[in-house]
């Protein structure tokens, strides 16, 4: 009898000695509305803001994660079914959606140098006037990780961190939004940027068969197939498919012979893709039995389209890297060259090293965007929180589990929706200073998607003079903004 009454109490000692499953602390904020205005095009807009968190439960209704998202709806519509409803999303994986919000799409903009440099602080936001409010009413999504975003528990986090995952969470957010919200019958689209293309794209094929079909997908710097991107052992595609924007950055810099100098832009690329799939694609697959002569030959060709010395790309095998070619470039000048936007231009410490010491693109709008946003949030949204907005977290990155270990490819899920609902139109936006999805890289991926050709009028494709966020630049952004004017108004 004495054993058996000691039972319960070394079974409470050892559960006391187990530690507890820590719980995260999560925004918890239901979605907060606020009443706005704006002037776009000399049309006062009157619209409602709405910013806060939907939960995604498991099958026993517990909570696994909030999505954040902040939305706007033109006020005073008689009948809101009818109005487009654009969902948009950045990339990484790891980003919020802070880019597209408050650089081209939302109501508000933070405010940079025109050409999109980074402003001296303290930094402000102002109305956007080339916001897509006018057109159609907009929804922001934080993946899991990113802005407010979180897993309830740290062990839930793998379960949105990875291809499937992600496009299954955000895939319910919309399900969830358009019940919630009565959006059912609205014309629908989405909006990615970078990884936010590949996660479209996938959505776009998941959500069709379950009875969600888009009217439009607009893909901002792209990349359907990421390993057309990844400079890899054995993979010559990325040294084919950058070289065009090497070109373009060389051109920008003045680093090319006066005769390229005096060539327009698109004259240059264009002239520089033909190369590129010609005669630079049948050497680099020679690899080792290409002779002697015709290497030195094509290294002439590559050193004078991209402005580095023939003795560099000799030694680089005829592969320039993309963190080579943003080093070397301007090393002369002790200077690197952007990688999300090749315009800007990084200070270095030391010359010698190989790669850049950091991104000067990204270094230039993350201070700005990060402290308007939390401002903004906080002054005009309604969001009480001191919980940390993750503009770009580097833990979803480093931590993402890509499906058993290779690269995904969505291009094939957008054919496929494509087939299954013909309806569907895709805009195609590329900066020509783009080093992170380079516009050749884009153009490679659309044409190996088998569409049938039926539908390939489906797909248009606009360049602007700016970089992987082409929208920083504000003339890139008037013209990216009258271009999905056209866009929408086709697809609706």
């Amino acid at each position: 009898m004495a054993d058996e009454k000691a039972k319960p109490e070394a079974k409470k000692a050892n559960e006391a000695a187990e530690p507890k499953e820590k719980k995260r602390r999560l925004l918890g904020v239901e979605p907060v509305e606020t009443r706005h205005e704006i002037v776009v095009r000399g049309q006062k807009l009157a619209y409602t803001a709405r910013a806060g968190v939907i939960p995604l439960r498991d099958a026993f209704d517990e909570t696994e994660a909030e999505l954040f998202f902040t939305a706007y709806e033109v006020d005073g519509l008689p009948d809101r079914s009818k109005r487009p409803l654009t969902f948009a999303f950045n990339g990484g994986p790891g980003s919020a959606s802070i880019w597209l919000h408050m650089g081209a799409l939302g109501p508000k903009r933070v405010a940079m140098e025109k050409e999109g440099w980074m402003p001296a602080p303290p930094y402000r936001y102002e109305d956007n006037v080339h916001t897509w409010l006018d057109q159609t009413d907009l929804v922001f999504i934080d993946p899991v990780g990113t802005g407010f975003s979180r897993a309830s528990k740290e062990d839930l986090d793998k379960k949105f961190w990875s291809f499937k995952g992600d496009i299954e969470s955000v895939g319910e957010f919309i399900r969830l939004y358009l019940t919630r919200y009565k959006r059912w019958t609205s014309p629908l689209f989405l909006a990615g940027e970078s990884y936010g293309t590949t996660r479209a794209a996938g959505l776009a094929g998941h959500l069709v068969d379950r009875g969600i079909a888009f009217n439009g997908i607009v893909l901002i710097s792209t990349v359907l197939d990421l390993a057309a991107i990844r400079f890899m052992p054995a993979n010559d595609l990325p040294f084919q498919l950058f070289v065009p924007t090497y070109a373009a950055t060389a051109w920008y810099h003045g680093r090319l012979s006066d005769e390229l100098q005096k060539r327009a832009l698109p004259d240059l690329v264009a002239e520089v893709k033909a190369w590129a799939e010609g005669d630079l694609t049948l050497a680099l697959m020679k690899g080792d039995r290409l002779s002697d002569a015709d290497r030195r030959s094509v290294a002439k060709k590559l050193s004078r389209y991209t402005g580095l010395d023939l003795d560099y790309i000799l030694g680089t095998n005829l592969r320039v890297n993309i963190y080579r070619f943003c080093k070397e470039l301007l090393r002369h000048e002790r200077r690197s060259v952007g990688r999300l936007d090749s315009r800007f231009k990084g200070v270095e410490g030391l010359a010698v090293t190989e790669r850049p010491e950091f991104d000067p693109s990204m270094l230039a709008i993350t201070p700005p965007y990060t402290a308007a946003f939390n401002h903004y949030a906080r002054s005009e949204l309604g969001i009480e929180s001191d919980l940390a907005y993750e503009t770009l977290s580097m833990s979803v990155n480093e931590k993402w589990e890509w499906e058993k270990g290779s690269m995904p490819a969505t291009g094939e899920a957008l054919r496929s929706a494509i087939a299954k609902n013909p309806y569907t139109k895709v805009f195609v936006g590329q900066g020509y200073y783009d080093l992170a999805t380079p516009l050749f890289a884009t153009e490679y991926m659309l044409s190996h998607m088998n569409v049938d050709p039926a539908f390939r009028a489906n797909f248009e494709m606009e360049n602007y003079e700016a970089g992987h966020m082409f929208y920083l630049d504000l003339e890139s952004l008037a013209a990216f903004r009258a271009d999905i004017e056209r866009f929408i108004g086709a697809a609706t």
